[in-house]
C-alpha cells in the first residue's frame, strides 16, 4: 500500500511538471512557431519569455513569417534593435484570456498601443486572431496569422 501509495505522488508530480510548460516551451512544443522561436533567441528575448511573466503573446505562426518577404525577413534577423521591437510588440503585461479582450487600445511591452478589434471576429493592428487561450504557467498565447510592426 506504501509502494502505490508513494507511486501515485510520483506519478502526479511527473504529471504536474509536465504541463508546467512556458510561453517559449509551450510555442515550441505545438510545433508551427519555429520562425518566431528562432527570431526570440535573435533577439535575445528567451530568457524573458521563460521569466515570471505573466505575459499575453499574439504569436505568428511560421505561415505568418511566411507572408514577410525573405529579404525583409532576413535583415530583421540581423538587425536585433528592430527585431526585439518587433517581438515586444507582440507581448501585452498580464495574463489577458479571450473572454476577457476588449477592443481598444492596449500598450504593449514594446511601449507602443495595439489596437485590438472585435467586430467579426477578433484583430490585432491587421491580423486575424485565429486561435486563442493556449495557457502556459507564465502567461497565455494567442495565435495570429500576420506579423504585426509597430508604427
Amino acid at each position: 500500500m506504501k509502494k502505490l501509495l508513494i507511486a501515485s505522488v510520483l506519478a502526479l508530480g511527473v504529471a504536474v511538471s509536465a504541463q508546467a510548460k512556458d510561453i517559449v516551451d509551450t510555442a515550441v512544443g505545438a510545433g508551427n512557431f519555429k520562425t518566431l522561436a528562432t527570431a526570440l533567441g535573435a533577439a535575445g528575448l528567451i530568457d524573458t519569455l521563460k521569466g515570471k511573466g505573466p505575459f499575453t503573446v499574439f504569436a505568428p505562426t511560421d505561415e505568418a513569417f511566411a507572408k514577410v518577404p525573405k529579404a525583409d525577413l532576413d535583415a530583421l534577423l540581423k538587425d536585433k534593435a528592430k527585431l526585439t521591437a518587433v517581438l515586444t510588440y507582440h507581448v501585452v503585461p498580464g495574463k489577458v484570456m479571450a473572454k476577457d479582450v476588449k477592443a481598444g487600445k492596449v500598450k504593449t511591452v514594446q511601449g507602443s498601443e495595439l489596437t485590438i478589434s472585435t467586430t467579426g471576429g477578433v484583430k490585432v493592428d491587421a491580423a486575424n486572431v485565429i486561435k486563442t487561450d493556449i495557457v502556459a504557467d507564465n502567461g497565455v498565447i494567442h495565435v495570429i496569422d500576420s506579423v504585426i510592426i509597430p508604427k
